[in-house]
């Protein structure tokens, strides 16, 4: 009835190489404000309603995703959205669109849909009416978290003098590609992160950057939006586990983490236990209580000592802002 939506229209799948990323940074439009980025910006984002598929009146969502130059994809989901009714395996897609005026058109295997405004009106093979989706804007519950008694603040847009590197862009958040001058070792870490729109990117150029616990642990920033939901995907532990449900919200949005850590423990110089760690991703779950092997490439290697946290670069300009570590 509906084709399931194709990894390869992103093509996530392999890291890009720095000079293709690098060109292809050069090339890609930019957007960090909403107000600046365009027609298809608006056209992108979540849905939600009931539809009639022939099996009776069910709740639907849907995540329309901005491909560049008026195109885009329209991903479904039975039961609501991710996070929100969706049970992970009913994920499907209704073709390409096209924004043509103030209508967007998606079309595939006989089905239909019709964006005009907010409201997304989804026809049948039969020429009926199945029912409409209106847009919603979801905001995480721990966003503007206050830090509790005995919290360490590192960022509250005041100053980055807490991180090595740090810099303060758009007059009060922190760039990212910075250290924290203060190492932990277990922790619980909230932070609030916004990748850029670039509807023109594809894989590891769509909003790239990273948190990595102790330097050492990196959980993915990625813009993946309407996406599967890999291990290199926002939220994954890269080359260790995904998410178990992709929770990313649009770009230009605001989101968080929310991490318990629990570091490796070591006796005589040697690793007796490995890393624990539970994310939550805009309040969801998204890894439960995971054994961590070894560290991610490209930092520092595993050790007893604690070890500061990374908010890793990439050449996008990824954002964060309230930032706080409960050590334990």
């Amino acid at each position: 009835m509906l084709m399931r939506l194709s990894g390869l229209v992103f093509g996530l799948g392999v890291l890009c190489p720095v000079l293709v990323l690098a060109a292809e940074h050069a090339k890609t439009p930019t957007f960090v404000n909403p107000k600046d980025a365009g027609p298809d910006y608006t056209v992108q984002g979540e849905y939600v309603g009931k539809l009639d598929t022939g099996y009776g009146e069910d709740a639907w969502g849907a995540q329309i995703v901005a491909l560049g130059n008026s195109r885009f994809t329209l991903v479904g989901y039975e039961g609501g959205l991710p996070g929100d009714g969706w049970k992970r395996g009913e994920r499907k897609e209704i073709g390409e669109g096209k924004r043509t005026g103030d209508v967007t058109r998606f079309d595939g295997d006989g089905w239909t849909g019709e964006l005009k405004g907010n409201t997304l009106r989804i026809i049948g093979p039969d020429g009926k009416d199945v029912g409409t989706l209106k847009k919603v804007h979801r905001a995480s519950p721990t966003l503007g978290a206050t830090p509790p008694h005995g919290a360490i603040v590192l960022f509250d847009g005041s100053s980055a003098r807490a991180f090595r590197g740090g810099k303060i862009v758009m007059e009060n958040l922190l760039a990212a590609d910075c250290t924290s001058r203060r190492a932990f070792g277990d922790q619980m870490l909230h932070l609030e992160f916004r990748t850029p729109f670039k509807p023109l990117a594809r894989g590891q150029a769509r909003g790239n950057s990273g948190v990595y616990l102790q330097s050492r642990y990196e959980v993915q920033v990625l813009d993946s939006f309407g996406l599967d939901g890999k291990n290199n995907e926002c939220g994954g532990i890269y080359k260790i586990v995904a998410p178990r449900v992709n929770m990313c919200f649009p770009p230009l949005t605001w989101q968080t983490y929310d991490i318990d850590f629990t570091a490796a423990r070591y006796e005589n110089g040697k690793k007796v236990k490995n890393a624990r760690i539970t994310v939550r991703h805009n309040g969801v779950v998204i890894i439960d209580d995971v054994e961590l092997p070894h560290a991610t490439p490209g930092r520092i290697e595993e050790g007893p000592r604690d070890a500061p946290l990374f908010l890793q670069g990439h050449g996008n300009p990824v954002v964060y802002r309230n930032i706080w570590v409960v050590a334990r």
